[in-house]
């Protein structure tokens, strides 16, 4: 598997994931720990801790008010959210795969990060590369659960073939973000799925029968 993959749970060479790991450390916040979660599809929001690898809680999202901790979102299509309020010193990380969105991972995570003495208010968010609405089609099922949740859902879901719908997963995720008080949210607009050369997709590697896929991470932390 070519490419910066940095997933524990891929079939690629562990040294290799574990070196790339390393790396996305170096370039973003050079001497800090990564503390990553065993992600889900959840809306659990966790503090980080000092957990190994192998001990990684069961949840999709991350706070810390801890200098020297970097918190990472994995994904390959799932969008990727950092969260920061700088003045208090407080920032998260999670991963909205439509389930964890849906059933609230941004919004726990900014519970989070204000039982910590964040404000909502004051806290700036980015969407990160995801899967765009022209390449993510979904059926009449999923819309309908979307829609029970509230018919002003609809506006996320552009008409495709028969039967089927074009779900805009990245503004779901932001709008929840910003109705749920957040002061600032900005959307990177970076499909995985349309850029092999930059993204790993789960959805494409799935259309294109491969074995396997690799992840790529976001990063965010504060400086010791």
């Amino acid at each position: 598997m070519s490419g910066l993959n940095v997933g524990l749970g891929t079939g690629d060479d562990p040294d290799a994931v574990a070196e790339n790991r390393r790396r996305a450390v170096a370039a973003v916040l050079s001497g800090a720990r990564l503390v990553t979660n065993y992600q889900v599809h959840s809306a659990l929001c966790v503090v980080a801790g000092d957990w190994d690898d192998d001990a990684r809680p069961q949840a999709d999202a991350l706070v810390t008010d801890r200098p020297g901790l970097l918190l990472g979102a994995l994904g390959a299509d799932c969008p990727p959210v950092l969260l920061a309020d700088a003045g208090a010193g407080i920032v998260g990380a999670a991963h909205a795969g439509w389930k964890g969105a849906f059933a609230g991972v941004t919004d726990a995570t900014v519970l989070a990060m204000e039982r910590l003495g964040a404000r909502r208010e004051n806290i700036c968010a980015a969407v990160g590369p995801c899967i765009a609405q022209a390449s993510y089609e979904v059926d009449e099922a999923f819309r309908a659960r979307f829609l029970a949740q509230g018919e002003a859902n609809a506006a996320y879901f552009a008409g495709g073939k028969p039967g089927h719908w074009q779900f805009d997963i990245e503004a779901y995720v932001a709008d929840r973000l910003s109705q749920f008080g957040v002061g600032r949210v900005e959307k990177l607009g970076l499909d995985t799925y349309a850029a092999p050369d930059r993204f790993y997709s789960f959805r494409r590697a799935t259309h294109h029968k491969e074995p396997d896929y690799g992840r790529q991470i976001a990063l965010i932390g504060l400086a010791s």
